[in-house]
């Protein structure tokens, strides 16, 4: 990512930081409500989900000047994520839905560069974590779990 880039995302997380937990209820809620076809991938007690998700953010945004230290992080969350029946499909609904969240919490705040960094960001994230999602499912793990199915 470039260094306007990096700033857009930095100025935009540092905008919503203080209302973070709020910022995850609402990307949940908002989630659930127009895709309630990913309600079943999550705990029935959502706490901890939420509680890992902020930590995702968090962990993307002290790293955002240095990717490289993101990318086995992100592999490993990808290879996880298989064993929660998350396709590739799903990962733009979660971008959008964030994204639209962070806007409508940003008000007047929000701006295209901000929209457009967000975008940038979330589907490089969601590239590493799918290319650890389809290692994942070749491995000989993943295979023995479909076997016994």
């Amino acid at each position: 990512m470039d260094e306007t880039t990096v700033e857009r995302l930095e100025t935009s997380f540092n905008l919503l930081a203080p209302r973070a937990p709020e910022l995850v209820d609402r990307f949940y809620a908002h989630l659930f409500s127009k895709n309630p076809q990913v309600r079943p991938l999550f705990p029935a007690e959502m706490s901890e989900q939420k509680s890992k998700l902020l930590a995702s953010i968090k962990l993307v945004m002290a790293n955002v000047r240095k990717p490289e230290a993101l990318h086995e992080p992100l592999m490993d969350m990808g290879r996880r994520h298989v064993y929660y029946k998350t396709e590739p499909a799903h990962y733009p609904i979660v971008r959008d839905t964030l994204i639209g969240v962070m806007r409508d919490m940003a008000g007047a705040a929000w701006n295209d560069g901000f929209q457009r960094a967000w975008t940038d960001a979330l589907n490089l994230i969601a590239g590493i974590m799918i290319e650890g999602h389809k290692a994942e499912q070749k491995s000989p793990k993943f295979a023995n779990l479909a076997a016994s199915r």
